[in-house]
């Protein structure tokens, strides 16, 4: 079964968790209104996010979310380190890119080919286009073969060739969704733009940072509106990660891709570090 009908699940799942009222949510409550046996939902719920309903639960949490800024809070130094250094243990995507001269970006992709495709992903259907250099964007849909997506996509480069062309998109992708993944960019945007999306990538699985943090490292707190400004034109969600970074408050923020999708990056980021924690915990 395809990822991309687990995520519709898990979409429900969080729509429902995230009604108003804030109460949590039992196994067989959430299993009964997504019309399904309490069996098969915790199967499925399980098998994408590697835990219980319960236990994500906790994951979507505004309370989860400040205890993250206070003892997960990922300072860029310590990012550094443990980010895409090679020492972090789980899902750090170890990254080569090349970022478009602000000469070519001003061209608009006059002369630049971009090969696109549609495939299944974790957070459900993707668009991936990529040039000769790298993956340039990753964008999510509801629904596959989404006009919407794809016109939202093109008219970042307007004057680039656009084809269709999975095979050479899915060499491009590589595992990029798999542990470990590694993966070839080729940033386009404006030379603030490139430096919020360099910075957003130290930011380690399963920890999150502020607008504010972001803003000292690219060049001034008093610059926090402009950096959200360049988080929400990342074309490259999940890769650049964008869905990491939270109001100070602990509050979720906007997200391009829609807020319930960045609930469920969080929440199987959160998951899957913290599996990946427990044997080094018990040892």
């Amino acid at each position: 079964m395809d990822q991309s009908y687990h995520y519709k699940l898990i979409a429900r799942a969080i729509a429902l968790i995230d009604a108003p009222g804030g109460t949590s949510r039992s196994l067989d409550d959430l299993a009964a209104e997504l019309g399904l046996s309490a069996a098969h939902f915790q199967r499925v719920f399980s098998a994408w996010a590697g835990v219980s309903p319960k236990r994500y639960q906790q994951y979507l949490t505004l309370g989860h979310a400040r205890r993250l800024l206070e003892a997960r809070f990922s300072t860029f130094d310590t990012a550094l380190e443990l980010g895409l250094s090679g020492q972090a243990r789980l899902h750090d995507l170890f990254l080569r890119w090349e970022a478009m001269t602000p000469g070519d970006y001003a061209k608009r992709g006059d002369g630049l080919t971009i090969r696109h495709a549609w495939l299944d992903s974790p957070f459900g259907p993707a668009l991936a286009m990529a040039t000769e250099r790298g993956l340039c964007g990753l964008a999510f849909a509801e629904m596959i073969d989404d006009p919407g997506t794809l016109a939202d996509m093109t008219r970042r480069w307007p004057k680039a060739r656009y084809i269709a062309d999975a095979g050479a998109v899915a060499e491009q992708m590589g595992d990029l969704f798999q542990t470990r993944g590694t993966a070839r960019l080729h940033m386009m945007g404006t030379p603030f733009q490139i430096k919020v999306w360099e910075a957003l990538l130290h930011v380690p699985p399963g920890h999150v940072t502020s607008y504010g943090e972001v803003a000292k490292r690219v060049c001034s707190e008093r610059a926090a509106r402009a950096v959200g400004t360049a988080v929400g034109r990342n074309p490259l969600g999940f890769v650049i990660p964008c869905h990491r970074v939270l109001q100070g408050s602990g509050a979720l923020g906007g997200y391009h891709w829609g807020l319930t999708r960045k609930r469920a990056m969080l929440g199987w980021e959160a998951a899957r570090t913290e599996a990946e924690a427990a044997p080094l915990s018990q040892a």
